[in-house]
C-alpha cells in the first residue's frame, strides 16, 4: 500500500473522516441536547384525558384562551444557567472528537480513556459548583462522542476495504 494512488486515498478518509467528525458532530449533540429537554418537561396542566374516552370528561371549552407558551428554560441541559456554567463547550467538543475520531483511526483506541479523564478532571470544579450543569455535560459528551466513535468506526471499515 504504498502506491501514491493508495497513500492519497487513505490521507482523503482521514481528512474526511476528522472533518465529518468535527462538524458533524455539533448539530448532533445539540439536537440530542434540545431532544432530552423535550422528554424531562412535565406534562402540561389540563393536557390529560379530559373529554376522551367514555364519560366522565368535559368537553373542551372552545372559547378558552390558548396558553402561551412557556419561557426558554432556565434549568435543564439546554437551560441559560448550564450554557452558562460549561462555557467554551464548543471548542472542547470539537477537540474531544478530534481526539477521538483520531485515536480509532490510528489504532489506538486506549486513547479515548484519556479523552474521557482528561474531560472529566477539567469540568470537574465546574459541574461541583453548578449542579444543574451535570445533565448537559453528560448528555452532550456521550452524544459527541458516541458521534466521533461512529465516524471512526466507520472510517477505518473503508480504509480496511481499500486494503
Amino acid at each position: 500500500m504504498t502506491d501514491p494512488v493508495s497513500v492519497v486515498l487513505v490521507v482523503l478518509v482521514w481528512v474526511v473522516a476528522l472533518v465529518a467528525s468535527v462538524l458533524g458532530g455539533g448539530p448532533v449533540t445539540q439536537w440530542v441536547l434540545r431532544a432530552a429537554a423535550r422528554s424531562g418537561d412535565p406534562a402540561r396542566p389540563g393536557a390529560g384525558r379530559a373529554g376522551r374516552g367514555r364519560g366522565g370528561g368535559a368537553a373542551a371549552d372552545p372559547a378558552a384562551v390558548p396558553v402561551p407558551p412557556p419561557p426558554p428554560p432556565a434549568t435543564g441541559p439546554i437551560g441559560t444557567e448550564a450554557v452558562k456554567a460549561l462555557r467554551g463547550g464548543t471548542w472542547i467538543g470539537i477537540l474531544e472528537r478530534f481526539a477521538i475520531t483520531g485515536c480509532l483511526l490510528a489504532g489506538e483506541p486506549g486513547g479515548i480513556a484519556f479523552v474521557v479523564a482528561i474531560k472529566g478532571l477539567g469540568r470537574y470544579p465546574e459541574l461541583r459548583e453548578h449542579p444543574v450543569a451535570s445533565e448537559r455535560f453528560v448528555i452532550g459528551t456521550l452524544a459527541s462522542m458516541c458521534w466521533a466513535a461512529t465516524v471512526g468506526v466507520v472510517a477505518n471499515a473503508v480504509l480496511v476495504a481499500l486494503r
